[in-house]
């Protein structure tokens, strides 16, 4: 029997290993590139940090320390150092295919942290085994910025396993939807029309806004924001925003929701403020050619009429209005049945004198001021007659002519002013 040479005895007392054989060894050094392991073999099996796993950001010297025992896979029995170079990663991916694959098979829940955002859907890892979930089954509705879901921990289900085509997909719709269906069954079961719930805006449109109750969602539409108009709904409400709101309607599984309530109905004081007679102020809110429509408060409308403008005429109420222009009417008509009101602003202007009126009462005046002028004429002849002769006889019969004639004069030039002044 021929002597063995030192290195024969050497490679004796140490075990055989192959390409793809799986080992165990002790680690008896960490470095931040490299793992090395004591794995009974003449050379120390080196892992790198690719090697070790697919999370790039790890730190080998937080994740393992000298002493501690792993598995590894070997890659090749000589790195050209003489070195054997292991893998820990693809040993991990192959058990958590495995896991994968028993999950696929029950429709077990998983829960993994998403290590990539990728265009066209997310990518976790289970065990190192790579999972992709496309942006379709992310959630159950469209999800424009995947990016908020980096380095979250979600929960999903492997709706397709073939790791052959490396293609195993996972599905976390299914679960918002199931999940969802459940929470809307619980819901619909304890409200009913008329009671007051909470909720958040979830999403707002042109129409409405969405809010969710905690199981369903609810719509809110433009039409039940306010007693009174709303214009756009996005610069009432903002997403996240809490709301107490009134269920209006429920059918099936559609909910109508209201911010209408019944006890802020401006119409229930309207019949005292808004009687015949008040003098009201409103904003012009909208016209069209036969009238102008006026906001009395929110909730409350009324109509003025555009022959209720002014005295003047109005061809249509754009000529001489504005909208939002404030404006000062009088309550012409108040129909709380057909919650009617109408205005006037003419009510409140002095009708303006007509030219013929003032014609007739010019003429008027002027007539009676000649009718005066003839009676006042008339008195002083009569009145200085009789003066006159009361004045002849007292001279006479023993007055000439021309003493007679004297009196006369004296007496008309002194009684006249008198008599007309009495007159």
């Amino acid at each position: 029997m021929s002597e063995m040479s030192f290195e024969q005895m050497l490679d004796a007392s140490f075990k055989t290993i192959h390409n793809g054989e799986v080992v165990e060894g002790t680690i008896i050094d960490v470095k931040d590139g490299e793992i090395i392991l004591n794995i009974g073999y003449k050379s120390d099996g080196i892992i790198t940090k690719n090697e070790y796993s697919n999370d790039t950001s790890i730190s080998l010297t937080e994740a393992v320390k000298v002493g501690d025992t792993m598995e590894a896979k070997v890659l090749k029995v000589n790195d050209g150092e003489g070195q054997v170079l292991l893998t820990h990663k693809r040993l991990a991916a192959e058990k958590g295919n495995k896991r994968l694959e028993e999950a696929f098979e029950s429709q077990e829940v998983l829960t993994a942290t998403v290590a990539q955002v990728l265009d066209g859907g997310l990518s976790v890892v289970v065990d190192e085994a790579r999972v992709f979930i496309p942006a379709s089954l992310v959630s159950d509705t469209y999800e424009k910025n995947l990016g908020q879901y980096a380095g979250q921990e979600i929960e999903f289900v492997v709706s397709e396993f073939n790791p052959r085509r490396r293609r195993i997909i996972g599905n976390r719709k299914q679960l918002l939807v199931a999940k969802k269906s459940e929470l809307q069954k619980e819901l619909l079961e304890k409200i009913s029309v008329g009671d007051v719930v909470e909720g958040v805006v979830k999403n707002v449109t042109d129409f409405g806004a969405f809010v969710d109750l905690g199981g369903a969602d609810g719509l809110l539409h433009i039409s039940e924001m306010s007693w009174g108009r709303v214009e756009n709904p996005k610069k009432v409400f903002k997403i996240g925003e809490t709301l107490s709101v009134l269920i209006k309607g429920i059918e099936n599984s559609k909910i109508a929701l209201s911010l209408k309530f019944e006890n802020q109905n401006p119409w229930l004081t309207a019949t005292e403020n808004y009687a015949v007679g008040n003098v009201v102020e409103g904003r012009v809110a909208r016209m069209t050619d036969f009238g102008a429509f006026i906001e009395l408060e929110p909730g409350v409308d009324a109509l003025l009429h555009v022959s209720q403008i002014s005295h003047e005429h109005v061809e249509k109420p754009s000529d001489v209005l504005v909208i939002s222009q404030v404006i000062t009417a009088k309550v012409v008509d108040f129909n709380e049945a057909d919650k009617k009101i109408s205005l006037s602003m003419k009510a409140l202007e002095e009708p303006p004198v007509e030219m013929e009126e003032a014609v007739e009462e010019f003429t008027e005046e002027a007539a009676t001021e000649e009718i005066v002028e003839e009676l006042v004429t008339e008195a002083v002849e009569e009145i200085t007659e009789a003066a006159t002769a009361e004045a002849v006889e007292e001279v006479a019969p023993e007055a000439t002519a021309e003493e007679v004639e004297e009196v006369t004069a004296e007496t008309t030039e002194e009684e006249a002013p008198e008599i007309t002044e009495e007159v």
